[in-house]
């Protein structure tokens, strides 16, 4: 069973309310233990928050998940009533397999979902709330994400601007790590490609502003050396890549400063992101041949051809999922079939066991006697269901079909 809220159904309000952080999960699974629920994780993050539990098809599990979602919320159940979803048996299974196969997120195909699927996963397991039905369902979701990235292209092409700045820095120069970085200014952009840099791998990373104290604000935030801005011509020689972000009246960068740097670096190339608005970078420096230069709509260019990339994947990856659903409802079914094969089995092993020791060593014998045994009672009960009364005929019919279909029988079979 799943009971949650995600970006369709519920407002951010809503979620915010509901957002379960790492640090209250224990006490928020600890109630629904409380409430009766044995089985369950939590999956919080900006586009959902919901739980996922192995819970009794009734009405009284569903309501007491609500119940303490709404009390971690400080709100009443029927405030959130109507921007919940409740899914249950194979509807559940597949949003389970879809959310962590990143294909429920606004932005499809997100590698974050998995790692976030996997922490709630850990948080369930550390709080004794993981148990083998739970654990084969989050054990096939993972085993189908990762079939997922491995036979569509559904993550493989950047749809964030920052990730797209951070891809073709990686196109250009390889190995980031090896790499020197400069900031100049202290937009948010900026700090966001940034971000996405040192996430990629950049290590060194400058950072500078026209005003001195901005400077220091962005290299505190960023971790990263700060440089005063005067000592702008010494710091581009040194980075192989560059992001603006200060949006002034007049270009920060112009391409005879850009040329200087080129010949003092040895015509090494640099890339180059601008992320002012207006820009900072003179359009000139596009023309020097050592220079990738990129703008805004540059990045939202390339990142939108990747959003439509991931789309057209979506198709191919639900076949993987469906596939997969039907295969785990299967061995659900079939596992559940278990307990009664193996009781069957024991039992006729018990009646064997009587026939082989009544006819002492007679095997014809044995074999009358073991069949003989094996039908008495369901032949008993097959009269007794063939002989109700007329409104209760249609169960005979269930338990012949039902008969010939266990044993294999034939309208050609010899008579008894």
């Amino acid at each position: 069973m799943i009971v949650g809220a995600n970006h369709r159904s519920s407002s951010m309000m809503l979620r915010d309310r509901l957002f379960v952080e790492d640090s209250a999960a224990p006490a928020f699974l600890e109630r629904l233990r409380q409430a009766g629920i044995e089985q369950a994780m939590i999956l919080s993050t900006c586009d959902r928050v919901e739980v996922q539990a192995i819970a009794a098809v009734d009405d009284g599990q569903e309501k007491s998940i609500i119940r303490v979602m709404a009390e971690h919320a400080q709100l009443k159940p029927g405030d959130i009533n109507d921007q919940i979803y409740i899914l249950r048996g194979e509807d559940a299974v597949r949003h389970v397999f879809t959310v962590t196969s990143s294909l429920d997120s606004l932005m499809i195909g997100e590698p974050q979902v998995l790692g976030q699927v996997k922490a709630g996963h850990r948080m369930a397991r550390d709080a004794d709330m993981s148990g083998s039905e739970l654990e084969s369902l989050l054990q096939a979701a993972f085993a189908v994400a990762k079939q997922v990235r491995s036979e569509t292209a559904i993550g493989q092409r950047p749809v964030s601007m920052a990730a797209v700045a951070a891809q073709l820095a990686g196109d250009v120069h390889g190995d980031l790590s090896r790499c020197s970085g400069l900031l100049i200014g202290s937009g948010d952009m900026g700090e966001l490609v940034a971000g996405a840099l040192i996430s990629a791998g950049l290590v060194h990373l400058t950072a500078t502003h026209p005003v001195a104290s901005r400077g220091e604000a962005v290299a505190r935030t960023l971790d990263c050396h700060l440089a005063p801005f005067e000592n702008l011509p010494e710091e581009l020689v040194k980075a192989d890549i560059i992001l603006t972000s200060v949006g002034g009246r007049n270009h920060v960068l112009n391409a005879d400063l850009i040329e200087a740097s080129l010949r003092k670096r040895r015509f090494k190339p640099m890339f180059m992101v601008d992320t002012g608005v207006p820009g900072d970078v003179d359009p000139a420096v596009n023309r020097i041949e050592e220079v990738f230069l990129y703008d805004l709509s540059d990045l939202e260019r390339v990142a939108m051809e990747g959003r439509a990339s991931r789309e057209s994947e979506v198709s191919k990856a639900m076949n993987i999922i469906n596939a997969e659903v039907a295969l785990f409802m299967r061995g659900r079914a079939e596992r559940t079939a278990a307990p009664a094969v193996c009781l069957l089995r024991a039992h006729f092993e018990k009646v064997r066991d009587g026939a082989l020791a009544d006819a002492g060593g007679d095997a014809e014998k044995a074999t009358h006697l073991l069949i003989n045994r094996l039908l008495h009672d369901p032949s008993k009960a097959m009269r007794e269901i063939a002989t109700m009364t007329d409104e209760k005929a249609d169960g005979w019919e269930a338990v012949e079909s039902t008969l010939r279909r266990l044993f294999n029988l034939h309208d050609n079979e010899p008579p008894c």
